[in-house]
């Protein structure tokens, strides 16, 4: 179980994040819906050490997390809006950099659990080409396995479907649900109202700097009337 408590970032005079709470367990996914510059990435990237909170806590499990340390104890990945892979390695290497430099493994360690990865994902057979060499759809899937290698609890999304032909949505969420189902806490960002609609996901509309509605992805595929907000959200994003 993740549960953020009383979250707030300010940049300047304006105010990020207010007081945000939510409780995630462990095997679900939690998806942070809002305009662009609402929060949604920087909510990700604070639990990534990558932005620096104001106030508020993190608890994992129910330890709670220091979190100007939190990198250090890996519990947290993150997936990229632009994946971020290393273009001179291979994607072999992508994987086994990480476990080796990180984790500390023997190479014959790290090897073999990114052959297990690359076979998960589909890419047994790139394992010596480039992320160049991949498509879009490819190149998510390899950094999904290179943060899945080093055994976060929770993995963080930001925007996952922004860079990828619209028709790989599927193949997306596939991907995002297939976390949940191996355990771990998943939370992503996105503004792709698409992407709800293949996802089995509690939705967190953000607004003002707070959660200004929350629903169960089903119930509100059953009953988008009991959540006016984020349903106005929806079909606004369709119509732009």
């Amino acid at each position: 179980m993740l549960e953020i408590k009383n979250l707030n970032k300010t940049f300047g005079a304006k105010q990020i994040l207010r007081d945000l709470s939510v409780q995630v367990p462990a095997s679900s996914i939690a998806v942070f819906l809002g305009q662009s510059g609402i929060g949604k990435s920087t909510l990700l990237r604070i639990l990534n050490n990558l932005e620096t909170a104001d106030s508020g806590a993190v608890i994992l499990n129910h330890e709670t997390l220091d979190l100007a340390h939190i990198a250090e104890t890996h519990k947290f990945g993150m997936l990229f809006q632009q994946f971020n892979l290393f273009e001179h390695l291979t994607n072999r290497e992508n994987i086994t950099l990480a476990l080796e430099k990180v984790l500390n493994y023997a190479p014959e360690k790290a090897n073999q659990i990114a052959q297990e990865l690359l076979q998960k994902y589909g890419l047994g057979d790139r394992a010596e080409n480039y992320p160049a060499q991949l498509s879009g759809g490819q190149k998510q899937r390899l950094a999904i396995a290179r943060t899945v290698a080093l055994k976060p609890q929770v993995i963080c999304l930001d925007e996952p479907t922004s860079a990828l032909d619209p028709l790989l949505t599927n193949f997306v969420a596939d991907a995002i649900q297939d976390l949940a189902h191996d355990g771990f806490v998943v939370l992503v960002a996105t503004h792709d109202t698409a992407l709800l609609e293949r996802l089995n996901c509690q939705i967190y509309l953000l607004k003002q700097a707070q959660v200004a509605e929350t629903a169960n992805s089903l119930d509100l595929r059953a009953h988008p009337e009991k959540y006016p907000q984020i349903t106005a959200f929806i079909k606004g994003q369709h119509h732009q």
